[in-house]
């Protein structure tokens, strides 16, 4: 619109001699109840043109009506001028701009992101936290490569520590030997599933210690596998073999049941790091930080940060015995990212629970003088509740992501055959689109609310073929395909001078509003807004739909242009569902 945001500009100028740029002209879109497309606010510049704010909108709606062939009327309510564009603007943008196979890209901008996603743990399955985080990622930094972004999509597998000697001690104490080949279970299901039992041994010692008079803290920590779980982790950091040989083995399991659940959803990494790799890193950092004044010693030897003057507390970086904590990882972690990739910005996809480490871990590369420091940014999610209530991992009732995906499937398949839709189907394409429909639920659901809001998924309501769902869009997508597909439609260049009806224009000023949305998108890292873009898009092609004749229209220039603009709604519903990972049935 800087065409109007220039005519705006003369308009100032000539009628009331003053100068003003083109981006103090700020254009709204008209609301829905009044006649018009744009909307200019004059409020702000009465007091230089000197006269009411409905003398002053009518003088330059008159204006812009005499010098611009684009704009085809006008109306004022109160002060606020509404401009009604024309036929021909609307045509013009459609054929120079919508219809571009570049539309929907923005340029290259020769900036360059790293988005660091799903991070899991190798002591279990992905479960529905890990589904909301890992869409987010995939979804935030596809969405930032068509804003023109350099992406990097980066995984930091946490693949040491207590939790993980659980698993493996417990599958050494109980296990037998059995491994996925030999119970059939995926990899990082048989693993979790060990870590559900030394959890259960684990809680009959502590009860078996406090009937002998211990407290619960001391039964928690005097408990005999407890102790031996600390003493592998303790083998393990000094490189014992056989801990070493167990670790290695059962992260294999791991890797390869995440690779499955990854397929599954769609999602993908260009840089895995992993934090046995990773967790000594940071340790020169503190040093720096002790030799710039940013970290204190304390008198027992471990090293502090005072960020009280922050509004935050005091921070360890470093224990007494010279071990690393976990900001001291992330710390060296940061570093070692940066000068990997030179990245401009760095986003990290972490629950809110993690909220404070973020402040804290961003703040102290800033005092230590990072100058990328100020690039990094967490993108915080809210926590996915069902209707049957909180996830709990270690009691063995989590949703696990793979148990998930599959009843996302069936219920697909249940609803899409209750209604019909697939009679003529061959089985292959049925199961197909079951696939589709489903994933695509779970992904829309997910996705269309902002990442900061906690969310109650139901995966019943998440399949529905009315609503602001994912199967709604997808259906809208199969439909204009098989009116495409009637008509027999190719494209070629469009002469067309007839009058455009209402839901036309519509259409169209929502298909010329996708790159300016995929734009703030971008800027915000929220996919919520490609979501609800393409469910307005929806609703709106169904009204032109229902509300147009297009394939028995008989003026066939008529006929063209409303296939023409069928195609390209298509197109962007695809282009925008894309981003999200999710796919389009051509038929449905």
């Amino acid at each position: 619109m800087n065409f109007l945001q220039q005519a705006i500009s003369k308009a100032l100028l000539q009628l009331f001699d003053y100068e003003f740029t083109d981006n103090q002209v700020v254009l709204e879109q008209t609301k829905k109840e009044f006649e018009g497309h744009v909307t200019f606010v004059v409020f702000p510049f009465v007091r230089f043109t000197k006269k009411s704010p409905e003398q002053t909108a009518t003088s330059i709606g008159e204006f812009l009506k005499e010098t611009c062939e684009e704009v085809n009327d006008f109306n004022v309510i109160k002060g606020f001028l509404n401009i009604v564009l024309s036929d021909v603007y609307w045509l013009g943008v459609f054929e120079n701009e919508i219809v571009k196979p570049n539309f929907g890209y923005l340029p290259a901008n020769r900036e360059k992101v790293m988005v660091e996603y799903s991070s899991p743990n190798t002591n279990k399955p992905l479960h529905l936290g890990h589904v909301r985080n890992n869409l987010l990622g995939y979804a935030v930094s596809e969405i930032l490569k068509a804003a023109g972004f350099e992406v990097i999509k980066a995984n930091l597998v946490n693949d040491r520590g207590i939790h993980i000697c659980k698993s493996m001690l417990a599958w050494q104490k109980f296990g037998n030997g059995e491994t996925p080949g030999s119970s059939g279970l995926k990899g990082d299901h048989l693993v979790g599933k060990y870590y559900v039992i030394f959890d259960q041994h684990y809680k009959q010692e502590i009860e078996v210690l406090k009937a002998a008079g211990k407290t619960e803290e001391e039964a928690k920590k005097q408990a005999p596998l407890i102790l031996q779980a600390q003493e592998m982790l303790q083998k393990w950091e000094s490189g014992n073999e056989q801990v070493m040989a167990l670790w290695k083995n059962m992260n294999q399991w791991v890797y390869a049941g995440f690779d499955v659940t990854y397929r599954a959803l769609g999602v993908n990494f260009d840089k895995t790091y992993y934090e046995s790799n990773t967790y000594l890193l940071g340790k020169d950092i503190v040093a720096e930080g002790l030799e710039k004044g940013v970290f204190f010693k304390k008198d027992d030897g471990s090293v502090w940060i005072d960020l009280t003057a922050d509004g935050l507390d005091e921070k360890l970086v470093q224990r007494a015995d010279g071990t690393s904590v976990y900001i001291t990882q992330d710390l060296g972690t940061a570093q070692l990212k940066y000068d990997e990739f030179k990245m401009q910005e760095s986003i990290y996809v972490v629950g809110n629970e993690q909220d404070y480490h973020f402040k804290v871990l961003f703040l102290i590369l800033e005092k230590l003088g990072k100058p990328w420091a100020k690039g990094m940014y967490h993108l915080s999610y809210g926590m996915v509740d069902l209707p049957t209530g909180k996830m709990k991992s270690r009691e063995g009732t989590v949703v696990d992501a793979d148990d998930l995906i599959q009843e996302m499937k069936q219920t697909a398949k249940e609803k899409t055959e209750a209604l019909g839709k697939v009679d003529n189907f061959e089985e292959a394409e049925k199961e197909r689109l079951f696939e589709m429909i489903g994933l695509g639920a779970l992904k829309y659901f997910l996705l269309k609310v902002e990442p900061k809001k906690r969310l109650l998924f139901n995966p019943l309501e998440s399949i529905d073929f009315q609503g602001n769902t994912g199967p709604f869009i997808q259906y809208t997508h199969a439909r204009i395909k098989s009116v495409l597909a009637k008509a027999d439609y190719s494209e070629s260049t469009l002469d067309y001078d007839q009058n455009l009806n209402g839901t036309e224009v519509e259409l169209l000023q929502l298909l010329s509003k996708y790159p300016e949305v995929l734009k703030i998108s971008a800027k915000d890292h929220n996919p919520a807004d490609i979501a609800n873009y393409a469910y307005d898009l929806s609703k709106t092609y169904n009204k032109f739909y229902q509300t147009e004749s297009i394939l028995k229209v008989e003026d066939r220039s008529v006929k063209t242009f409303r296939l023409k603009l069928s195609k390209h709604t298509a197109l962007t519903l695809k282009k925008s569902m894309g981003l999200l990972g999710i796919e389009m049935p051509e038929r449905m």
